[in-house]
């Protein structure tokens, strides 16, 4: 069930129903809707003869391709069924009883769901998603791995603008934003639905414990191993925030602090975004010539999103001085006459209104001393008033005059010089999903038992915030998250510790004798140090600059194009050998056993 709460800061709307309007979509909808045809066939059947007892089955497959854009037929999505039901009816179908007094869940993947759910958006009764809509051009029998459209997939084409052609569910305002919302929930939750259910045939177990049950005897694995319960592969769960977060302090790692943080907000009265949201690219106009980027979107409680962007330069480019750093970065009023376009662009997106003691609803931020660079900010005599109130170039947000009037948007552009700066920035890197208090749910008795199960898909889920604007990014499958150079996360084990992954009914000797037991990442590393000179010269983290590590085969093997740098897992101090282990591999080169990483200057 979803709560879709609408947020509005407009007053005096009107809340007068148009009765005519009414009417005319009622008759519209009893004219061409098959769905509303078939609920009015019911209601008449049980007026004249009202002692039956008679269902309503909602059919879940089709005999005919829905892409066909053929609509519809009564016979085809509803059938009437007077007494029990019978085993043959397929599990996915919908039953209306009469007289039942309970609510029924529909599932989000019969077919019959989204034209239900939004009638006006669907005013033929035409199908929504089901599990079973082809490709273009496959059919049935085709061997293909992915034959079938995923929820996703069909969502992304439903909300495409095209040429041409008139879209109902893009014009249809506010009721669009809700589709939207509804149309990523269903698909997250699906996703979610899916890792819930691996839990119960998913185990994860050392190598070397798997050895010993069999030792013992024991043939089942049903009964061994933890279970894995939201995987870092999992978009906005704690994992991925945590190996995100790791992945940026390795780039920190390889290339310093990052030079430049950019905060790029969207303006959607800009000329230049004519619908579309992009990515910032720079060149050499802007004046910084960078190596590494980390950048994330970010979606709020209002508005479009923005960008937060970590910028590290080349070593020839870093901006040691004062004078560099002018040219680039600016922070004052420009002159009207000599730059009117810049002018007013920063009187537009880059003077903070009056705060403070100025306006006791919006509080002066205050910055720690040591996190910020001090820009030149001359008492040149410009100003702005707003709000009844002189502003100068204190006021001003730092920017870069070639961003600005490019994108002609809030830019602001940040020089990072202290190690203060990083940890903010990588709070907005690693930022949770927004959350939303708006229920209070008193628990049953059953409820409020002790339990010690920690559920990380209901704690994903707890007061989960998703706006329409970011529903439309996840659904055209947009980064939320990105990095250059890629990072590649080196795992590492002692012997025989590897971790293995296995289904719940898996026979151990069948989990022992796959080739992929055995050649792990880590180990398969040191075999190709046994057969390569140039991968001698390197340690455990520096391999990816060189190798690349080929999945399905399960080898390394010589990079040609690209650039990746390691980053070899984090453990605590408390796992003892794991760590002394993680130290003398970022220390030895080209080791081709456990003994020679345990071997420094012989």
């Amino acid at each position: 069930m979803y709560n879709f709460i609408y947020f509005s800061g407009e007053k005096d709307q009107s809340t007068t129903i148009d009765s005519d309007i009414i009417q005319d979509i009622k008759v519209m909808l009893d004219s061409n809707n098959v769905l509303v045809r078939s609920y009015r066939m019911v209601r008449d059947t049980f007026q004249k003869n009202p002692q039956v007892d008679m269902k309503l089955r909602l059919i879940g497959r089709r005999e005919r391709d829905g892409r066909t854009y053929n609509l519809p037929t009564t016979s085809e999505v509803a059938a009437l069924i007077v007494g029990d039901i019978c085993d043959s009816i397929e599990k996915r179908d919908i039953v209306v009883e009469t007289k039942t007094g309970f609510l029924q869940r529909i599932s989000e993947l019969h077919p019959s769901y989204l034209p239900l759910q939004y009638p006006l958006l669907f005013p033929y009764g035409d199908d929504g998603y089901s599990v079973d809509i082809l490709h273009r051009g496959l059919s049935f029998t085709t061997n293909s791995k992915r034959a079938k459209c995923t929820m996703r997939e069909y969502f992304a084409f439903r909300i495409q603008d095209r040429d041409h052609s008139f879209s109902l569910i893009l014009n249809s305002k506010r009721l669009f934003q809700q589709f939207l919302v509804d149309a990523y929930t269903m698909i997250e939750t699906e996703r979610l639905h899916y890792i819930r259910r691996q839990q119960h045939v998913l185990r994860c177990e050392s190598y070397e414990n798997l050895r010993k049950q069999k030792a013992q005897g024991s043939t089942k694995v049903s009964n061994v191993g933890q279970r894995v319960i939201l995987p870092s592969s999992f978009t906005g769960g704690a994992r991925y925030m945590l190996q995100n977060y790791l992945d940026a302090m390795s780039l920190c790692k390889w290339f310093g602090y990052p030079d430049f943080f950019i905060t790029f907000t969207c303006n959607p009265k800009c000329q230049r975004l004519k619908g579309f949201l992009r990515i910032l690219h720079f060149n050499q106009k802007t004046g910084l010539i960078y190596y590494v980027d980390v950048y994330t979107i970010e979606f709020q409680k209002r508005g479009l999103p923005h960008s937060h962007i970590c910028l590290f330069m080349y070593s020839d480019y870093k901006l040691p001085t004062v004078e560099l750093i002018d040219p680039i970065i600016s922070a004052e009023i420009p002159d009207k006459i000599e730059e009117p376009e810049l002018y007013s662009l920063v009187n537009e997106f880059m003077i903070h209104g009056p705060c403070g003691a100025e306006n006791i609803n919006c509080p002066r931020m205050s910055v720690d001393e040591n996190g910020f660079p001090l820009y030149r900010r001359r008492n040149d005599g410009h100003f702005e008033e707003k709000s009844g109130v002189k502003l100068d170039n204190r006021n001003v947000v730092p920017y870069n005059k070639y961003l600005l009037k490019r994108y002609q948007t809030h830019i602001n552009v940040e020089w990072c010089n202290q190690g203060s700066y990083i940890k903010y920035l990588l709070k907005y890197t690693n930022k949770g999903p927004d959350r939303a208090t708006v229920v209070v749910v008193v628990p049953t008795n059953n409820e409020c038992e002790n339990n010690d199960t920690v559920d990380e898909i209901a704690e994903y889920y707890d007061c989960r915030y998703l706006s329409a604007c970011e529903a439309s990014w996840r659904i055209f499958s947009y980064d939320v998250h990105c990095r250059y150079p890629s990072v590649v996360r080196l795992p590492f084990h002692l012997p025989n510790q590897q971790q293995i992954v296995y289904g719940e009914d898996d026979d151990i000797d069948d989990v022992l004798d796959k080739p992929s037991v055995a050649a792990s990442k880590f180990t398969a590393w040191m075999e190709c140090n046994a057969i390569n000179s140039e991968a001698r010269e390197l340690t455990y983290v520096e391999f990816p600059t060189k190798f690349v590590w080929v999945l399905n085969d399960r080898y390394w093997k010589r990079r040609k194009v690209g650039k990746s740098v390691g980053r070899i897992h984090s453990v605590s101090p408390n796992l003892g050998e794991a760590y002394f282990l993680r130290i003398l591999l970022n220390k030895v080169k080209g080791p081709t056993s456990f003994d020679e990483i345990r071997t420094v200057n012989g």
